[in-house]
């Protein structure tokens, strides 16, 4: 009887080191995809930089701050040639207010908040700390708020956007509250509070945080582009008046919930994650086909990362490894030079450039 309990047990040990060992080869197989992929793509951003260090528009700074910080996300450090050629374009832009931009640009709180994470991430040796606490300070000037004349129960209160607009929106409020919280901005900050109830009001979901006209039309947890001005989503809207929820702006209202300091338990990001889960697909930008579908992998990746949640369950009860799902679904529609494009160009991802940065970024929250 001993004997056969022994046996008993070296069999079913044999069989959990299969099963392990099996789970390890997958594990391994995927990381090789995710280097050989990376590594493809970080090598495409190399050759198509220009020689004054930029990529796409030298008297710009946005696409070339999404492939330094791709670059710096992707293992390279700022010595790296073609990082520091990047770097040293991007101090071209500094201004006297703190800001970094373009002149005369009406895209100043892009530019400046994505310049802003492109230095901290090679801010290392504390090179970049004025700039960074400049530019943050710019930043907030630049929110919508008592300076504009506005108070707290204006649907534009606390968000960012365009000058050409004259409303904030919520891609342009993301970047801004990623931005704060990168400089070190706690989530007690008048600005973070201003911000956060600008996402809010962006939300598909009727509560005491969103009392807006739209807020009980579609009320699915989504998120929409802007309620100021008379609200748009990028969408659509329904014959109600309602404006749809879609996945870039679901993902980018999470994850600035989460950088102002909501938890998981807060009925905001639970609905939130509930359309994502309903909603959950990479063949697509939920509510919007292929348009902005790069921009859409980047926020996914970056949001489901802030979330900390590892697995999914879609509509249909299938469980999701995002991680996974997000590096094959990138290996299988990389060209063969290393970079990835949209053909549905919209929002300037017709530029292999912009989207190569975007991918790298991505998969930077797959390690």
């Amino acid at each position: 009887m001993k004997k056969q309990s022994i046996i008993i047990m070296i069999l079913v040990g044999l069989s959990i080191s299969c099963i392990n060992s099996q789970a390890n080869a997958i594990d391994e197989l995927t990381q090789k995809k995710l280097n050989e992929v990376r590594n493809n793509g970080v090598q495409f951003l190399k050759n198509s930089q220009s020689d004054d260090g930029s990529w796409t528009m030298s008297n710009s700074p946005g696409t070339t701050g999404l492939a330094t910080i791709a670059l710096l996300r992707s293992g390279l450090n700022k010595e790296d040639p073609a990082v520091k050629k990047s770097l040293g374009h991007l101090k071209t832009f500094i201004k006297p207010d703190g800001g970094i931009y373009a002149a005369k640009s009406i895209h100043r709180n892009y530019e400046t908040c994505i310049t802003l994470l492109a230095f901290h991430e090679a801010n290392s040796d504390g090179e970049y700390k004025e700039v960074i606490a400049n530019a943050k300070k710019f930043l907030k000037h630049l929110q919508w708020d008592e300076g504009e004349g506005i108070e707290s129960s204006d649907t534009a209160y606390g968000g960012q956007g365009y000058g050409k607009h004259q409303r904030p929106d919520l891609s342009n409020t993301q970047f801004f509250v990623e931005a704060l919280k990168t400089a070190g901005v706690k989530s007690n900050d008048p600005a973070m509070k201003k911000a956060l109830l600008f996402i809010s009001r962006a939300q598909n979901l009727s509560s005491d945080f969103n009392t807006t006209e739209f807020s009980a039309k579609v009320n699915d947890g989504g998120f929409y582009y802007t309620p100021a001005a008379g609200g748009k989503s990028q969408a659509g809207m329904n014959a109600d008046g309602g404006l749809r929820s879609y996945g870039s702006m679901t993902y980018a209202g999470l994850k600035s919930m989460i950088y102002a300091g909501l938890t998981i338990d807060d009925p905001r990001v639970k609905a939130a994650f509930d359309w994502i889960q309903k909603h959950y697909t990479l063949s697509e930008n939920p509510g919007m086909g292929q348009q902005g579908l790069y921009y859409y992998y980047h926020t996914y990746a970056k949001a489901l990362s802030a979330f900390k949640v590892d697995y999914l369950i879609d509509s249909k009860g299938v469980k999701h490894d995002w991680r996974k799902d997000l590096i094959e679904r990138l290996a299988i529609i990389q060209r063969s030079n290393g970079s990835w494009v949209n053909k549905a160009s919209r929002w300037y991802e017709g530029d292999p450039n912009l989207v190569t940065a975007y991918s790298l970024m991505a998969l930077s929250y797959c390690r």
